[in-house]
């Protein structure tokens, strides 16, 4: 049998074949990939003719098809379904693949001529134009211009860094499968719902522990289940099991890749000019340098933490009520989630465990998610069950203009395995773009506990809220209209691409989408309207405590990243941790961040490393948005086309910056975000 990835697919939307793609075709077709694309490279190169746009920059666009081919589904693989021989393997190729893109990226001859296109770039159209400056900037960023000694020794960085940052992932999900929290009694799980319940037997169940219950973890420190837990000792356990990730002695310690991948990012940015991993990395961010973040990240984190310190006074009280005429336990890490909502609901009459009811997994995919994309972009979804997708659980669904013309696939995979990474995310599967004539296929991964059979999905708040951020990005992923692969979809800065993401979450409880999918799931009521104005008017709610744990983690990687290669290597890591979050008044014990250094995938495996402020840095741009929509009579065809149009259609093909002002009509401003967060005192 040929192998799949040597030609394109002949599948509608280019859907890869995964039908007939085996674990055996991988490595086969990444070494005639990558063959292939140093072949292509060399033309480029050996050509006599003086450097055009077309014979190099075109050139560079169409090379490396087979490789991108395999090396979208591999890592979509090993991300969403992974195995022994996978894990293997993305092990191997990480060296491999580092080094073959320094050869490129690293070639004088190719710098030369795209350096040549770059300074007769006046005369190009504006996305030729931006296309040229893009590449050229971020080759000379990666150290194209070094003498061969010094890239020799990038190259050495570069490689033993990807392995590394694999090894990290790795060790992470191993620690993740195997500190799951096994309970022996279902008294032990009391304030979770049926359907939770279930899902944890049948986790047990799965791991050959019948009569037994399963907690699987997720890749953020605290835990859904902390908020409904009324067993003390059982949320303890899960918020330690938690915490101890990657910070244990044996094979999977994720101790020393801290150290280590710190320190050779350090070396590396020195190497290449920059005084900081964090400097070398905003560069070529929108923030430009390490201190426009950290400006940020300090103005926020002072009120901040005063903020959840008035929190935690709060839920210290309510602790104390609850024990009675018990001695009051000190608040704790695993007592915030639980306590919090019994003061909200206390103040606001709101418990969001109330909500789970309406909240019927399919119904907000199709009758939320959908609906609020129909209304503002007038694109309609079908499902596709006769495309086979990568995973029996992974399903494929049309998305057509309202003309009936084709956008492209989407692939949902709703839930957790122990083969699949913690958190959610999207990939692009094929990415949209006119050189190479390619449509366009996305996929939405988030990790729900799968319930028992004949069992409803009933998702928690802070599900339907990633369910509906993780659509925002396979959004811009679908509506990006771009000519050149590199600007296909979310292929934009690391800092912006959170945006429309973030955007898109304020459809979840816009009232008519919230009226639309959240029913009751055995009586068909809607949910009260009642229940939704406590809601809304509890926004403000523990934003302390969420601005905290987020700002905690952002602060954190800016100071690992902040380290400088001459300074005292740093030997221990929670001795580091913890004296940087001491430095920015967040080392509040009841608070912890988001992601402590072990288990912090987005910094040290995710491509988020100096990067994790992203979040709150787009969140600037989405508040002033939401307040623009709101101005602007919201959940309209027009807001919608405009949107699409300015934003989510050009991708990466314009400064991202110069699109947002094109939308917006001006700069983006930080008040709504100050206001919505609460840090306007």
């Amino acid at each position: 049998m040929t192998n799949p990835f040597f030609a394109p697919s002949p599948l509608e939307y280019g859907l890869p074949p995964f039908a007939d793609i085996r674990d055996e075709h991988y490595r086969p077709a990444f070494e005639q990939g990558m063959a292939e694309h140093l072949a292509e490279i060399a033309a480029i190169t050996g050509s006599t003719d003086a450097p055009t746009f077309e014979n190099t920059l075109v050139a560079l666009e169409r090379a490396g098809q087979t490789l991108s081919r395999v090396s979208t589904v591999f890592y979509n693989k090993a991300s969403a379904d992974s195995n022994t021989v996978t894990n293997a393997l993305e092990e191997e190729l990480a060296p491999l693949l580092a080094a073959h893109s320094d050869t490129i990226r690293l070639d004088p001859v190719l710098y030369a001529r795209i350096g040549s296109v770059y300074e007769g770039r006046g005369a190009l159209d504006p996305e030729d134009r931006y296309l040229v400056e893009r590449y050229y900037a971020e080759l000379t960023q990666a150290g194209a211009g070094l003498g061969e000694l010094e890239k020799a020794q990038l190259t050495e960085y570069n490689q033993l860094l990807s392995t590394l940052t694999t090894r990290f992932e790795k060790n992470l999900l191993a620690e993740t499968n195997d500190l799951a929290v096994v309970f022996d009694d279902a008294a032990e799980l009391d304030g979770l719902g049926e359907g939770e319940i279930s899902a944890a037997a049948q986790a047990a169940a799965e791991r050959g522990l019948p009569g037994k219950y399963v907690v699987t973890l997720v890749l953020f420190t605290g835990h859904p289940y902390l908020a409904s837990l009324t067993n003390r000792a059982s949320r303890r356990r899960i918020m330690e099991a938690s915490r101890a990730r990657g910070n244990r002695a044996g094979e999977h310690d994720n101790r020393p890749l801290v150290l280590e991948i710190t320190r050779l990012r350090a070396l590396r940015a020195a190497l290449l000019g920059f005084s900081t991993h964090a400097a070398f990395v905003t560069s070529d961010e929108t923030a430009k340098t390490p201190e426009a973040v950290d400006e940020l990240l300090q103005r926020l984190a002072a009120p901040a933490a005063r903020n959840a310190l008035r929190e935690q006074s709060a839920l210290q009280a309510e602790l104390a009520l609850s024990a009675a005429n018990a001695d009051a336990p000190e608040l704790e890490a695993w007592d915030w989630a639980f306590t919090s909502e019994a003061v909200r609901k206390a103040e606001f009459d709101v418990d969001t465990a109330q909500m789970r009811p309406y909240f019927e997994a399919e119904r907000v995919l199709r009758d939320g998610v959908f609906f609020a994309a129909t209304a503002l972009y007038g694109v309609t979804f079908t499902e596709r069950p006769d495309l086979v997708s990568y995973h029996p659980e992974a399903r494929v669904f049309e998305v057509r203009d309202e003309d009936g013309s084709a956008v492209g696939l989407y692939v949902y995979d709703l839930y957790t395995r122990d083969s699949k990474r913690g958190g959610a995310w999207m990939n692009s599967l094929i990415a949209q773009n006119g050189l190479l004539g390619h449509p366009v296929v996305v996929t939405n991964n988030l990790n729900v506990p799968k319930p028992g059979a004949g069992l409803p999905t009933l998702l928690t708040f802070d599900e339907v809220t990633t369910l509906f951020h993780e659509f925002g990005h396979a959004l811009h992923g679908l509506f990006a209209r771009v000519t050149y692969p590199k600007f296909a979809g979310t292929r934009t800065f690391r800092d912006f691409v959170e945006f429309p993401s973030q955007v898109n979450e304020m459809w979840m409880l816009w009232p008519e989408v919230l009226a639309n999918y959240a029913v009751h799931h055995t009586t068909g009521e809607p949910m009260p309207e009642s229940l939704v104005a406590k809601l809304q008017a509890s926004a403000g709610f523990n934003q302390g405590f969420a601005t905290s744990e987020y700002l905690g983690a952002a602060l954190l990687d800016q100071a690992w990243h902040g380290l400088r290669a001459g300074d005292e290597p740093v030997t221990d890591v929670a001795v580091f941790e913890a004296a940087a979050l001491a430095a920015v008044g967040l080392d509040n014990p009841a608070v912890p961040p988001r992601y402590s250094s072990t288990y912090f995938a987005h910094t040290f495996s995710g491509g988020y490393d100096a990067g994790y402020y992203s979040y709150i840095w787009s969140e600037v741009l989405d508040a002033d948005t939401v307040a623009w929509f709101r101005e602007n009579g919201g959940l309209t065809r027009a807001n919608g086309d405009r949107f699409r149009a300015r934003l989510l259609g050009v991708g990466g093909s314009k400064d991202p910056l110069e699109a947002f002002a094109d939308f917006r009509g001006r700069a983006a401003e930080i008040g709504p975000l100050l206001d919505r967060r609460g840090l306007n005192d």
